[in-house]
């Protein structure tokens, strides 16, 4: 029985997220039927995220087992022959027994890319938020530092999640602007369902004004999703990076234009 790890990309927009679901067209769906006509069958199939319907991902890691060994770069090549155009496999490698893609985990790294304009770019529709109001990046910056540290983040989750333990490490967090564009990034532990987007949201009201700093330090302290700020829309958000202590995955770029 060989142990391997695939590393992804896809654009989320036709997809209910990763996580195989009744009714729905997921990812973790598509893989899995690949996976299989490629190798017959595999065992303990894992994603590294549950990402949400509409996310993107930069790099997603997957494992699986299976009784039929293919080189990687087989692996690679024919996977890719298989998946549907807005899901593509670009790497492969056999690892550990027990490796596996999410309890392995050392680190996540997200981005949420911000069109601050007041024009809409057909380039940008998909994989961006177009947000007119103008935004000062270094007072955000400074506002947004509370999120860094260890925080029960339950006013950052989305209402109705199952997951009990809320608490998670928040390593660093910032906003970078490159022109119009404007990129939010948080590198942490792990997050909860809805977490980066709601913290967006939350930065975002108080950046035009509608809330002061208090609210985020509120939502941090009295942690109920009442008080932290909206939701911002999935299709900006990307599942940009993750590390394993075993390995470090490369920082890739999704394609020039968009940085």
């Amino acid at each position: 029985m060989t142990c391997y790890m695939i590393k992804l990309r896809y654009d989320g927009t036709n997809y209910a997220g990763y996580q195989k679901q009744a009714n729905a067209n997921t990812v973790g769906e598509e893989v899995l039927n690949a996976l299989t006509t490629l190798f017959g069958s595999v065992e303990k199939l894992s994603g590294c995220s549950r990402t949400d319907s509409g996310v993107h991902a930069n790099c997603y890691c997957a494992s699986f087992h299976s009784e039929k060994k293919i080189e990687p770069q087989k692996v690679i090549r024919g996977l890719n022959g298989i998946l549907p155009r807005d899901i593509a496999v670009f790497d492969c490698a056999e690892v550990s027994p027990d490796f596996h893609a999410r309890y392995s985990v050392k680190a996540k790294e997200y981005i949420y890319l911000i069109l601050n304009s007041s024009v809409r770019d057909p380039f940008y529709e998909k994989y961006s938020l177009l947000f007119s109001p103008k935004m000062d990046i270094d007072e955000l910056n400074a506002e947004c530092a509370d999120f860094v540290g260890t925080h029960d983040f339950s006013a950052f989750c989305a209402a109705g999640a199952s997951v009990e333990d809320k608490v998670r490490t928040v390593e660093s967090v910032g906003f970078e602007r490159n022109g119009d564009l404007v990129t939010f990034r948080v590198r942490g532990d792990g997050f909860l369902y809805n977490m980066v987007r709601i913290m967006v949201g939350t930065m975002l009201r108080i950046g035009q004004g509608y809330d002061d700093i208090s609210k985020l330090r509120h939502a941090l302290e009295c942690p109920r999703r009442e008080n932290a700020g909206d939701t911002a829309p999935a299709h900006g958000l990307t599942l940009w990076r993750i590390e394993y202590p075993e390995f470090d995955t490369e920082d890739l770029l999704l394609r020039n234009f968009l940085l």
